[in-house]
């Protein structure tokens, strides 16, 4: 047999694989998510994430810190509420002193340079556990999409670069984009969660901020995981009305949206990776049926591989003391 063309010469050496390879994962694909709380010297483990924390503000300082030194650069807060201050309207999401103000405020005091993007939705604060306002047992659109807004402008003005709605309401990019707008916040920036879907992955995350719904679903605001067009069209829309990021969420079993999204949309396309996903991998790990770095680092690149530029994960800090 005469073969001129062997392509396993490309594959001789870990030399000649490293020149021709495609993709690597750096510290500026990342997005960290950070889980906040009140209280101090607070260092909360997860118990459904292992080895993944809630921080309160003293020690969030040491950790954003920890994260710079490393070389990853931006940071998604989230924060869990008391319930004494939960109910039905979100008044606790405008409060200028509120937890998510303070914690961007602390984070910018701690490393400047630092980017900070924050979840805006209303299930942390919810009293129903829900993305939005509840009224005859619907969740309301409009006058959701009003608090989001000003709750944006809440962050904005507490020094956040990004806000990140999270919440699947119509029309929401918009009126956060149109108040940014009007009170002069014209560089704050959004990270839209276009395509979020109504996913079975999310479970540790709803541990960590105690926020799952109190009754029924999220199936009525976020996406049916069996569409795929839905997911170009949400995330047209969102573009459409000022979005500067779109994001997909789960990541994994969702990366076909993630390839179909990046060839048609001239904007950065982001992906998270979901508590599920990590929750799964640690687990397999702990059986000892997995090799835990190897498929950390085989997933982070099969979601540069999908066209994804940034990637929300809490793995980031594991996988960048791997490379380094």
């Amino acid at each position: 047999m005469q073969l001129f063309r062997r392509n396993r010469r490309l594959r001789t050496n870990d030399a000649i694989r490293s020149l021709v390879r495609e993709n690597y994962i750096t510290p500026h694909d990342f997005l960290v998510p950070l889980f906040v709380v009140e209280g101090k010297c607070v260092k909360e483990e997860i118990s459904s994430m292992p080895g993944y924390y809630r921080y309160s503000l003293d020690l969030l300082q040491n950790e954003v810190k920890e994260l710079w030194s490393l070389g990853l650069k931006s940071v998604l807060l989230f924060v869990k509420v008391p319930d004494a201050l939960k109910d039905n309207e979100g008044n606790e999401a405008l409060n200028d002193d509120g937890l998510m103000q303070r914690a961007i405020k602390t984070v910018k005091d701690a490393v400047p340079e630092m980017l900070v993007m924050t979840d805006v939705a209303l299930d942390p604060y919810s009293s129903y556990g829900h993305d939005g306002i509840v009224e005859d047992g619907a969740i309301v659109n409009d006058k959701t999409c009003e608090v989001l807004a000003q709750m944006s402008l809440s962050h904005a003005r507490a020094g956040a670069d990004f806000v990140a709605p999270s919440d699947m309401m119509d029309g929401r990019i918009m009126a956060i984009r149109e108040l940014l707008e009007k009170e002069n916040f014209k560089n704050t920036g959004i990270l839209s969660y276009s395509a979020k879907y109504a996913s079975s992955f999310y479970g540790p995350f709803r541990d960590a901020l105690d926020s799952a719904p109190g009754f029924g679903d999220k199936k009525t605001y976020q996406m049916d995981f069996a569409n795929r067009s839905e997911a170009l069209k949400e995330t047209l829309m969102d573009i459409e009305e000022g979005a500067d990021i779109v994001m997909v969420k789960p990541g994994l079993a969702y990366l076909d949206l993630v390839k179909e999204i990046k060839d048609y949309v001239d904007v950065p396309v982001a992906v998270y990776q979901v508590s599920g996903e990590y929750a799964m991998l640690k687990a397999a790990a702990e059986k000892g049926w997995l090799d835990h770095d190897a498929v950390m680092l085989e997933q982070l690149v099969a979601f540069k591989r999908a066209g994804a530029q940034i990637i929300a994960s809490y793995f980031a800090k594991d996988a960048v003391k791997l490379l380094s």
